[in-house]
């Protein structure tokens, strides 16, 4: 893959869990952003230990030589006014400009099971109505103009526990989208934890792709998963996520796919594990070791 067009970041879920506050407790914020260098990356997605302030961030992740490419962007499209989500929308990207990133990331969270602790992550999934998904569609087709005024590409992320989690779902989001206003989060973790082929998902989707989340899967503890009826969050805690090239996902059928379309952006590893039982530096070398490997980045 060409280093002047695919930059490899990594996300702080792997030190400090935004969902699962306890995971990576003890960690810094200057612990994780230099460990991120230290081990390779470049880039990085932002975490709830980084300073709000763009003039107290950015200096820091300067001298790391590190860069923030995207933010994870909580949506309510289906259940809250459009003009809340909205400001909170311009907010964001108010940030991220002035840190200098040009990705956004919702995810709609109307409905979402992924916080509760006590529904089963598979039994409890949401599904949208009609009228759902119309408010899903036209709202992310506002907010996608709005981000691309600005120079940024709103890219949708697909996630477990939301009722945009399989392909046939996310097929009907891309359809019912803007193309130039509306791009995929591609990631490979939650394709295959909903049960998809997360390489045939990225042959479908390349055309839309904007942004791409490397997460691997670890098969034994998915079925534990599914036997014991867990939550999305006691997935995380039983390890089901881990680092590319520790668990079951064909990534280098993945690099190729990127190469051979010339995906042009950034790839973020983004493995959330309990720190205290998966060292994140450590880990964090391995995939930046693996990935270079594989893909020659």
């Amino acid at each position: 893959m060409d280093r002047n067009r695919v930059q490899l970041a990594i996300a702080p879920i792997a030190w400090t869990n935004d969902d699962l506050p306890d995971l990576g407790s003890q960690n810094t914020f200057e612990q994780c952003v230099s460990e991120m260098a230290l081990a390779g990356f470049t880039g990085c997605e932002v975490g709830n230990k980084y300073p709000k302030d763009p003039k107290v961030l950015k200096p820091m992740l300067d001298m790391r030589g590190l860069q923030i490419c995207n933010q994870w962007f909580s949506a309510f499209l289906t259940v809250s006014p459009f003009e809340e989500v909205k400001t909170a929308f311009i907010q964001q990207l108010d940030y991220l400009e002035a840190m200098g990133a040009h990705i956004i990331g919702p995810a709609e969270q109307g409905l979402s099971i992924q916080g509760m602790q006590d529904v089963p992550i598979f039994e409890g999934k949401p599904t949208f109505s009609d009228e759902q998904w119309k408010r899903l569609a036209d709202g992310l087709n506002a907010l996608g103009e709005i981000a691309k005024d600005r120079g940024f590409k709103l890219c949708y992320h697909h996630h477990m526990g939301t009722g945009c989690q399989t392909m046939a779902e996310v097929d009907r989001l891309l359809e019912m989208t803007d193309p130039d206003l509306v791009w995929l989060l591609y990631d490979s973790g939650h394709f295959l934890f909903s049960g998809e082929d997360p390489v045939l998902a990225l042959e479908k989707y390349i055309g839309r792709v904007g942004h791409v989340h490397l997460k691997d899967v670890r098969a034994d503890v998915l079925e534990r998963v599914k036997q014991q009826k867990m939550s999305f969050l006691d997935a995380v805690r039983a390890g089901a996520f881990t680092i590319p090239g520790d668990g079951m996902i064909d990534f280098p059928a993945i690099f190729k796919i990127l190469e051979e379309h010339d995906y042009t952006g950034w790839m973020v590893v983004e493995a959330e594990q309990d720190p205290s039982m998966a060292n994140p530096f450590k880990y964090a070398k391995m995939a930046r070791s693996y990935i270079k490997e594989q893909s020659g980045l």
